[in-house]
Parts: structure tokens; sequence; C-alpha cells
């Protein structure tokens, strides 16, 4: 005859702990860290949402993801935090867009990298403009920055199977820092101290000593893959880099010391880079080049960039 009231008062108090939750707009966060497995990949987007060419990722403050080729090429898409897709902006005629990253001011900056352009957009008026550009690349790929707001791209020669590294100021110029082979991902540690490249063809991943004043120095091996490629690269807040494992359709982490912790299956076999979002960042979306979609998975800290937002 006991059982009865106790029960009743525990329902009555996870139904109050709801309301509260649903009032202050939580349940989504809240649901997340405790009813998702994490590690787990779903589909986030529709399957062909995005053609091809699908890359980005990035996270805006607001949570909305951005990737570029949506529908076409030449286009940024931005996705809701539930899914939904829809074009956010046209980029000007001949550019197409690569790796996204977001400055401290919020501006959209972007690969363009049939223009050896980076490419800025005000997020209030969508207006596209050109930060920076290079002839001398052969293709600004991806892009990384670090908290004061310098770039680094990554300039693969496919055909060659070359690459460089260069570092772009906050005024847009650019600096040579390293040639390699195929420059594919490239990343920034949270205490700004380390820049990671990984080499596509080569399947490595090199670290170097990153100095207050944005060069590079002490290259060495961070860690090798046995077998097929690699594209982006983002880091947590503890320093685990995560790398999207392209052809093997998963997304590998390793640990600050270059070692491999797991690997997250996919569910599409060609995942191009990978972006940390969600309402407490521990949100993990990836662009799929085969499926043309973005999926999603749950992981246990929180993105680099997520908690260098939240600071700001």
């Amino acid at each position: 005859m006991k059982a009865t009231p106790i029960s009743l008062k525990k329902y009555t108090v996870k139904i109050a702990v709801l309301t509260v939750y649903f009032s202050l707009g939580l349940f989504t966060a809240w649901a997340q860290k405790i009813s998702v497995p994490l590690f787990q990949s779903a589909a986030f987007t529709p399957l062909k949402s995005f053609p091809s060419g699908v890359e980005g990722p990035a996270v805006s403050s607001s949570g909305t993801v951005y990737a570029v080729n949506f529908g076409k090429p030449g286009t940024i898409g931005q996705v809701t935090p539930g899914g939904e897709a829809s074009l956010f902006v046209s980029l000007p005629p001949g550019s197409i867009g690569n790796g996204i990253r977001f400055n401290s001011k919020g501006e959209m900056l972007i690969a363009d990298y049939t223009k050896h352009n980076i490419l800025k957009v005000d997020m209030a008026t969508r207006a596209v403009s050109v930060f920076a550009h290079n002839p001398k690349m052969s293709q600004p790929n991806d892009i990384a920055i670090d908290s004061k707001d310098r770039l680094y791209a990554s300039d693969p020669n496919w055909k060659a199977s070359t690459g460089r590294i260069w570092s772009i100021d906050t005024n847009g110029w650019f600096k040579l820092l390293d040639t390699m082979g195929t420059a594919n991902g490239i990343e920034v540690s949270p205490d700004d101290k380390f820049l990671y490249v990984n080499e596509s063809v080569q399947r490595k991943v090199w670290v170097y000593n990153l100095s207050l004043d944005g060069t590079i120095s002490n290259k060495r091996l961070f860690h090798e893959f046995p077998d097929f490629g690699m594209d982006g690269m983002r880091c947590d807040m503890d320093g685990n880099l995560y790398i999207s494992r392209h052809g093997k359709g998963t997304v590998a982490k390793l640990s600050p010391t270059g070692k491999l912790i797991k690997e997250i299956t996919l569910i599409g076999k060609l995942p191009s880079n990978v972006a940390f979002g969600g309402a407490d960042g521990r949100t993990m979306y990836v662009t799929l080049q085969d499926k043309g979609n973005l999926e999603s998975f749950r992981v246990d800290k929180p993105g680099r960039e997520w908690r260098m937002q939240k600071r700001k």
C-alpha cells in the first residue's frame, strides 16, 4: 500500500523538473545529455540536400550549422539545430567554398578554392566580400583560426601530391609557413601552442609548435594511419583531435599525444569535414560527400571553437 504514494511522489517531482526545463528553454540540451548515446552517428539532414561537394562545416554562436554547396556549387547552406536546411547565401560567380570558420566578430570566413580567396560574410547583411587573395596558392582548402583571429590555410596540389601551409593575419596578409605533402585538414590546439596538419595521400598527421607571433617550428609526426585518407580535423577543449577518415566512413579520435582512442562509424563512407556545436558544444556535425548530407553524433567534451565563441 505504501508503494503507490512513493511512486506518485517521484512522478510528480519528475513532471515538475520537466516543467522548469521547458519554461527555461533548456529541454533540448537536457534531453541530449541524458538520452542520446555517445559516439553513435545518425542522419542530421536529408540525403542529397547538399551535392557531392558538401564541405565546411562550421557552427555559429547561435547554434546554426553552415556548410558549402547547398543544392548546387557556389552556395552556403544553413541548417537549424533541428536539421532543417535552406540556402543562406550565394557566393560571387565562379567562387566555390570549402572550409568555413568564424572569427571573434562573428563573421564567416570561407576558403574559396577556385578563386584563391578567403571570403568574408557579414552575417547580418549576408554581404560577401574578399577578405584575402593569393594567386600563388594552388587552392585554399581547409582553414583554422586561433584565439587572435589569425587564419591558417592548407594548400594542396593534388596532381603533384604536394602542399603548403599559409598563415593569414587579420589584415589579410599571407605568409608561407611550410611545404609538405598533400596538406588537407588543419587545426589549432586549445591553448594556441600547436598546429596540426594532415597529408591526405600520405596518411600522416603532423604537429608543429605554434608561437605567439603565428610562426611554426619543430615539425614532428603526430600519427600515421595504415589505410584510407583523411580530410578535415577539429579539436575538443581537452586537446583531443577528431579527424574525418575519407573512404573509411569513420571519424578518428586521437589523444593530445597522438594515440588513437576510438573510431566512430558513420553511415556514409566519404566524410569531408567535422565541426562541434549543439547547446553544450558536444554535438559533432559531419559532412558526407557520398550521401550529400550531414550526420551528427554526441561526444564527451565540448569543441575548442565552441568554447572560444562562448567566452567572447
